[in-house]
């Protein structure tokens, strides 16, 4: 039974969102604790244990700053610690958060340059690369990147991106996205030259929605050093100078911690290589779903295939919202509403987090009895089709 909810429904309810994920039993158990003292021994070593863990997770030597704070929180984070008013950015238009990036880069008063895509696809590598090309003098501070764009599908090369700006030799911050690909999708900060990396709680690491972070480079800290736009909250002296002892200089999301602490263990102990193998079996499970349905995928290249989630396109003249209704109402599953340009175009299937091969079929079961109960033409046998992978590549 859900929390709230206006009228009661058998079973548990699947929520198949691109996140919030399904909070595990064992983080839910942890976060129960009672609260400690975050000035006390305890907690000290509890930090301690949580950055060493977390900098595995982003494949980083370098530091990892937690905050109280969406996602939403890192973006801003992530900016007002490297740049200054008037400073060019280089963003590509991937999809709605990629937009939304963009919109808070305005308000702070640095001036985006945007490269458009058509959200079927990944960043465009070329166009960043030629970009960083033309800009001899070095106005671009920075180029903004989200690794998997959630409201589409899609991930972006990033390596590759930094291999275009390795080879237009330019010195610009690279700064990442990776607030549904982070523990879902391999993503090396370390390897492939990210100088901040954004990342949020409520998606692969299985928690509940309050924490965000930061992985930070030593380049982007020596950038701190002269970037001018106005920070306190988010700035990551202060933050970094507590973390050397494990503790925060403001009060900290306790009892998330607690469930951090938890989430990371369980994706160390299954080994990330293992999670990112599991993700992706999920996401071509799915999408064999989806083409035996006769329905399209969003993203039109395969090589920027998410395994985070799948968007997919219903047939004109028919609602994704109203699908998404019947699906809810009948099977008490909660899928992702389109956004921005594709609203009411795509519906959205999370696969990520702690999900296993039984409640993926599960809901993709219940994606298919929601397409005939909605009278969404298509063809039978899309969850037959997972089945029949899923066997054959365990």
């Amino acid at each position: 039974m859900a929390y709230y909810e206006t009228s009661r429904a058998p079973g548990r309810h699947f929520l198949q969102i691109p996140g919030p994920t399904n909070v595990p039993d064992r983080v839910l158990r942890a976060m129960d604790n009672p609260t400690m003292d975050h000035r006390g021994p305890d907690f000290g070593r509890l930090g301690l244990e949580i950055l060493a863990n977390l900098r595995r997770v982003f494949q980083t030597e370098g530091p990892v700053v937690i905050y109280p704070a969406s996602g939403t929180g890192a973006w801003e984070a992530a900016l007002t610690n490297t740049l200054s008013p008037g400073d060019a950015v280089l963003m590509c238009r991937t999809g709605w958060f990629a937009s939304l990036w963009q919109e808070m880069a305005v308000r702070l008063q640095l001036v985006p340059q945007f490269i458009d895509t058509d959200w079927r696809r990944g960043a465009d590598v070329d166009a960043i690369g030629a970009a960083l090309a033309k800009d001899t003098a070095h106005r671009i501070k920075a180029v903004c990147v989200v690794h998997n764009e959630t409201s589409t599908g899609c991930t972006s090369r990033i390596d590759e991106v930094r291999a275009a700006m390795d080879a237009a030799r330019h010195p610009a911050l690279l700064l990442v996205d990776t607030i549904s690909s982070l523990a879902s999708i391999d993503y090396r900060h370390d390897a492939w030259g990210v100088d901040v990396t954004v990342a949020g709680s409520q998606k692969g690491l299985m928690l509940p929605p309050g924490l965000s972070f930061n992985a930070v480079s030593a380049k982007a800290l020596k950038a701190a050093e002269s970037a001018k736009l106005p920070r306190s909250y988010w700035d990551w002296r202060p933050m970094l100078a507590a973390n050397e002892t494990g503790y925060f200089p403001y009060t900290p999301g306790t009892n998330l911690l607690y469930g951090l602490d938890a989430a990371v263990k369980m994706l160390l102990e299954e080994g990330l290589v293992n999670v990112f193998a599991r993700h992706d079996r999920h996401a071509e499970a799915t999408r064999r779903a989806v083409r035996a349905w006769g329905l399209e995928v969003q993203c039109a290249d395969p090589r920027h295939y998410s395994s985070s989630l799948t968007a997919v396109r219903v047939p004109e003249g028919h609602s994704a919202d109203r699908l998404r209704a019947v699906i809810l109402e009948k099977y008490n599953m909660s899928l992702g509403n389109g956004l921005g340009q594709l609203k009411d175009r795509v519906f959205r299937i999370g696969h990520l987090g702690d999900l296993s091969d039984l409640q993926l079929i599960g809901t993709l079961g219940g994606i298919e009895m929601g397409l005939r109960a909605a009278g969404v033409p298509h063809r039978a046998g899309g969850a037959q089709a997972a089945i029949d992978y899923l066997a054959g590549n365990a």
